[in-house]
């Protein structure tokens, strides 16, 4: 037992494993060359060689293609934006005469620059596997037994290795779509990108931490001051905008299920409207309603209960109040019908003994209801808090993130979080370098609020079940 709790306790060095791991492919490799035949050794430089010659042409073609392919791409394209790729390009597009001669793209070097470093990555993965197969193939030779057959090969892709084939296309799209644009985003963070160096007209180069110290500098008026500052209203927003759902939604669905309430489906119904109605329509509706010049003031002012109109919209103060107490009219519903399923499956035996021994509601809610709901619920609120960090509906499109403020840089307001002054550095500002830098910072704070939350869940602590 001693000798478990002593191995439990060492910890795992990430980056001695790593160099331990290729230590050993490369020692791998070496022996690999130097104990494999003829057609092993060539396999190093002709990927499918070897299995040309030992008839596995299915195979041989692979590697030969991907190889071929690779060659073609790196001295066609990649190898000229990856030489340009340390300065994104040095001559400027000039105008001689009526003619325009373009010169260097950065925006080009940098994306095509990172293809062509994930290419050859790639091609060493698969160079590493072409080397592999070829050993197994020659021991399996030495061994007396006979190598698999071409037809059944090609079967084994729609069998024993149906996952590959299935799999090729999504990680393809994957890796296209999701994490090409997020390395370039990173990359973009460490650059000048903006509206003044806008490729090919003008030129961007790496400029390296000198965007994330303006973020997160202090003092004056600048982006740091304004990061903290959206910062801090972000964690308020997303806190108050879980957790006043997620309570009132328990109460709202232990009402409607309470003996004795009539018309409970009615209930329910009105409520599910809101999520039967789109957001863009029934937000915008509602921030005009809530205009100086709208429903709401217009109301008031005609039963004489206000002199002028109450300013939901350009106080400050007022517009964070305001938004947090519409998100509850759309968030309650969501909550209402999860809470609704899961009161339904808490023993009776539970709330029975309780009133046996003299609990009124309020501590069987305290004591039964709350914990199992925590228990059961915990990973959703959690990513409930983490969708509420980026929140881009509710914010923009009732009240656009403003008020504005001229204390705020980067076009930010008072109500705007983190993803909505992201996209207004984006799109109105085409700061792209501080938008990638705000980007990386959401992430950040998302990841590290998700991982210290997930460890303290009660159903990640207790996995086997609620007591």
């Amino acid at each position: 037992m001693s000798n478990v709790k002593a191995a439990s306790a060492v910890k795992v060095n990430p980056v001695g494993a790593f160099f331990k791991a290729l230590g050993n492919d490369l020692k791998e490799l070496g022996v690999t060359f130097v104990k494999g035949d003829f057609a092993t050794k060539i396999s190093f430089l002709i990927m499918g060689f070897g299995q040309f010659i030992r008839g596995q042409i299915v195979k041989g073609i692979a590697f030969l293609a991907a190889e071929v392919l690779f060659f073609y791409y790196l001295f066609a394209i990649g190898l000229g934006y990856l030489k340009k790729f340390n300065t994104l390009g040095t001559v400027q597009t000039q105008k001689i005469r009526r003619k325009t001669v373009y010169g260097d793209n950065s925006f080009m070097i940098l994306l095509f620059g990172i293809l062509t470093i994930i290419a050859i990555i790639a091609f060493i993965f698969v160079w590493r596997l072409n080397v592999k197969d070829n050993y197994n193939e020659e021991k399996i030779l030495r061994a007396g037994k006979a190598l698999p057959k071409n037809k059944k090969v090609l079967a084994s892709l729609l069998d024993q290795n149906f996952d590959k084939t299935l799999l090729t296309l999504p990680v393809a799209g994957i890796f296209v779509f999701t994490v090409l644009p997020i390395i370039f985003m990173i990359c973009v963070a460490f650059t000048n990108y903006d509206k003044n160096h806008q490729s090919p007209t003008n030129l961007f180069t790496w400029t390296g931490l000198k965007n994330f110290k303006e973020l997160v500098s202090f003092g004056g008026d600048g982006f740091g001051s304004t990061f903290f500052k959206v910062l801090l209203w972000t964690l308020v927003w997303a806190f108050f905008a879980t957790f006043i759902d997620y309570f009132i939604g328990i109460a709202v669905a232990m009402l409607i299920n309470k003996k004795g309430i009539k018309f409970k489906k009615l209930w329910r119904t009105i409520l599910v409207l809101t999520i039967a109605i789109p957001q863009f329509i029934s937000l915008l509706y509602v921030s005009k309603m809530f205009a100086a010049d709208g429903l709401i003031n217009g109301v008031l002012m005609r039963w004489g209960w206000i002199s002028k109109a109450i300013p939901f919209w350009t106080n400050p103060t007022l517009a964070k109040i305001t938004v947090i107490v519409i998100n509850i009219w759309i968030g309650i519903p969501y909550m209402m019908l999860i809470a609704t399923g899961l009161l339904m499956n808490i023993p009776a035996d539970l709330y029975e003994s309780a009133r046996i021994d003299g609990a009124n509601a309020w501590e069987m809610f305290r004591y039964i209801t709350l914990p199992y709901m925590l228990f059961v619920t915990g990973p959703f609120l959690l990513t409930t808090y983490t969708s509420n960090l980026n929140n881009f509906n509710v914010i923009y499109l009732l009240t656009g993130g403003g008020p504005q403020s001229i204390k705020f840089a980067g076009n930010a307001g008072q109500t705007d979080l983190l993803v909505t002054w992201l996209y207004k550095t984006t799109v109105n500002d085409t700061n792209y370098r501080m938008a990638a830098v705000i980007g990386i910072m959401v992430f950040v704070v998302t990841a590290v609020i998700s991982l210290i939350v997930y460890n303290m869940l009660p159903s990640v602590k207790d996995e086997e079940g609620f007591q």
